[in-house]
């Protein structure tokens, strides 16, 4: 008997229809004689749905009812599959995040798991049935219903895998695996049977779509291997896992483009020491999470800060500014949306010379101009104009050798 955790995303659950197949799927896996725990996100869309509606009332409704509201997506999708199941003679119980013992801190909308007490769910597998378990959400010490952000649920199947002790974490998408691009924009792109836990964080924190980037993050950290697969298929999918040696044979493993980035210029501030503190200080306590950061040469005491944020954060950003920028010499904060970021990832740039050069000539032949640049050991990323960054990310997969 082996310990199943399968993780279903909202676009496999997306209907009733859907939901079925998956509780067909689910059925095969446990019929084989293994104990199986399911989480599922709520359907495709309503999770938007949810978040418009709270937004034609106010503009910026509290963190805290947000979470109520949208924690009621997952928790429609669990009563389905459990009844889904009883159809089909599979005993099921219906989990939200608080009963399957997730405990989170306090911070609304981006919680972050503190500690798993996953005895409910023991039991209830000890008593031969299959726990479908809310993603997405769980518990603070308030008992206030908390949620992890888009693409929470599968924190929460790594979580339960690790908590579980599983042998098998399988994540169930809309695609075959992880590709080198998404190939809804680079028709080239390859399925990759196999990755390295930085090489899909670096991809997933870049803008990849097919895993959060927390998840990735967490499985790390705690070893647990997971396999990203197709809900509409049996093909294998792409295993991921700690790096092996001859995962360096490969410089550039992936292409990824973001799109939900805006930059966010804080210019006139004074060039002192302090000044960049105060203002990532300021976006640290407003919980918004920055990515590349540029300043440039101090001029007469005065100077400009550059940094990325998620396109959802800028109106926060804004407001968490204005009570820094008189500290900071009275500067001016400019917002511009109209911008993405290409990434290429691959733990042979470790090792490999070159890449930065292929990756400028390769946009620089396309007249693509590069507006910022940040790198790490194993990722180079630019910031590009949005309405050019497809074409881009074509280039450089095509530059790389990815295409074949």
């Amino acid at each position: 008997m082996s310990r199943i955790v399968q993780k279903f995303g909202g676009t496999s659950v997306g209907d009733v229809e859907r939901i079925k197949k998956v509780a067909e799927r689910v059925k095969l896996t446990v019929d084989k004689g293994n104990q199986v725990v399911v989480v599922v996100s709520a359907r495709a869309g309503v999770t938007n749905e949810l978040t418009a509606r709270a937004k034609s009332i106010c503009d910026d409704p509290s963190d805290r009812e947000m979470d109520m509201l949208l924690s009621v997506g997952e928790q429609e999708t669990i009563a389905l599959m459990a009844i889904a199941l009883h159809h089909m003679g599979v005993e099921a119980v219906s989990f939200t995040g608080a009963m399957a013992g997730i405990y989170t801190d306090a911070n609304h909308t981006k919680a972050r798991i503190q500690t798993i007490d996953a005895s409910a769910v023991e039991t209830q597998l000890a008593a031969g049935k299959t726990v479908i378990v809310a993603g997405f959400q769980g518990i603070n010490e308030d008992g206030h219903i908390t949620t992890f952000g888009r693409g929470g649920s599968d924190l929460s199947a790594v979580a339960l895998a690790a908590a579980l002790k599983a042998d098998n974490c399988e994540i169930y998408t809309d695609v075959d695996g992880v590709y080198t691009a998404d190939p809804r924009f680079v028709s080239a792109a390859q399925k990759i049977p196999e990755i390295s836990y930085d090489e899909m964080l670096e991809l997933a924190s870049s803008g990849s779509k097919v895993m959060q980037s927390r998840s990735v993050e967490f499985a790390e950290k705690h070893g647990v291997v997971f396999e990203v697969r197709s809900s509409f298929n049996f093909n294998r999918g792409t295993v991921v896992k700690a790096e092996v040696p001859h995962m360096e044979k490969v410089v550039v493993r992936g292409v990824a483009v973001d799109k939900d980035q805006a930059k966010i210029i804080v210019s006139n501030i004074l060039d002192k020491p302090g000044s960049a503190a105060k203002v990532f200080t300021a976006m640290a306590e407003a919980g918004i999470v920055v990515d590349m950061i540029v300043q440039n040469v101090g001029r007469n005491g005065i100077a400009n800060l550059t940094f990325t944020v998620p396109q959802g954060d800028t109106r926060k950003a804004q407001k968490s500014l204005e009570h820094v920028l008189d500290e900071v010499g009275g500067g001016h904060v400019a917002v511009h949306e109209n911008i993405a970021k290409l990434s290429v990832v691959g733990v042979g740039m470790k090792t490999h010379s070159g890449v930065a050069a292929a990756l400028f000539k390769g946009l620089a032949d396309a007249d693509i101009n590069i507006d910022m640049i940040t790198t790490s050991e194993i990722k180079i990323s630019v910031v590009v104009d949005q309405d050019r960054v497809d074409e881009a990310a074509r280039i450089t997969h095509t530059a790389f050798g990815l295409d074949a």
